[in-house]
């Protein structure tokens, strides 16, 4: 069984107040902003989002306040992934409460070299604990940060005892090998790919969209790919794209991205990060805000 999420996704990211608690009112402002010029549906709590910055009951008083505001929760696909089960099963059970269009499952990160089994039991275990038959989950590979990823074999297992619940992936790996050995072995699944960069080809081979950082700064760009990949000129659009994330990617993205929406909106409370995480240098910040505004 398919889900009912496509499209482009943006990870929101965060605005925070200057004592670092989430600015929820801006945040909600920006998620509808995002709605209206291009995205088709929102991920907040990603990890553009600094979800794992963000405390259990900040999370869920965030997306009530969303949901309250008039953002429709069939768009929404909250991060829900947390090391301990309790409080993934908390936030998943929330979403699948609201209406939510699907929730995104980081598997548990923390313990490292887990087996197959152990990922299996884990997810297994929200689902049976949620015991909501609205839950639909789209797994969350993103080995290079969470080390911790999915495999095939894990997937097969998943669809097979959850086919209901479990409807798709987001795969950020940075691996095309491995995301379209997905495509190829799940066509029944519903494949986001982590970066626009993997759009095309991603679309090409039967995947839904993409849940990308870059939809935070250029949402009506990708839109635009997505929208009209089937054109004669869509690798040319793709290659148009892909300078989007070449201005950035030597730059930490978090900071990057917040550094383009203050510079953008002139609001520097944008550029407010949740420690470990700390502001762009000013002079990466200058190169990085000339090579964006070139592409």
């Amino acid at each position: 069984m398919q889900g009912t999420l496509h499209g482009v996704f943006a990870p929101v990211l965060t605005p925070m107040n200057d004592d670092l608690s989430p600015a929820t009112e801006k945040w909600i402002a920006f998620c509808k902003e995002l709605l209206a010029t291009g995205c088709t549906g929102l991920a907040p709590f990603g990890t553009t989002s600094e979800a794992n910055s963000l405390g259990l009951d900040e999370r869920t008083t965030m997306l009530e306040a969303l949901v309250a505001a008039g953002v429709p929760a069939a768009k929404l696909m909250p991060g829900v992934g947390m090391n301990a089960i309790p409080d993934t099963v908390k936030l998943s059970a929330q979403a699948a409460r609201l209406g939510c269009g699907g929730v995104l499952m980081l598997p548990p990160f923390y313990y490292k070299g887990v087996s197959d089994e152990g990922i299996f039991r884990a997810v297994a275990e929200v689902i049976e604990r949620v015991g909501d038959a609205r839950l639909k989950v789209y797994v969350y590979n993103i080995p290079p940060i969470a080390v911790v990823g999915y495999s095939l074999a894990v997937i097969e297992r998943l669809l097979s005892a959850y086919p209901a619940t479990v409807v798709g992936m987001k795969d950020s790996s940075g691996d095309w090998a491995y995301q379209k050995s997905v495509l190829e072995a799940f066509p029944q699944f519903d494949i986001f790919t982590g970066s626009e960069r993997y759009l095309l080809a991603n679309l090409r081979l039967g995947g839904v969209g993409t849940i990308s950082a870059m939809a935070n700064v250029i949402p009506d760009k990708i839109r635009f790919l997505y929208d009209n990949y089937l054109a004669a000129n869509a690798d040319e659009v793709q290659e148009r794209l892909d300078r989007f994330r070449a201005a950035t990617r030597d730059y930490a993205a978090i900071p990057a991205l917040k550094q383009i929406l203050a510079t953008r909106s002139g609001d520097r409370n944008w550029l407010t990060l949740r420690p470990p995480l700390t502001s762009l240098e000013e002079g990466a910040t200058e190169e990085m805000l000339t090579k964006f505004a070139a592409a």
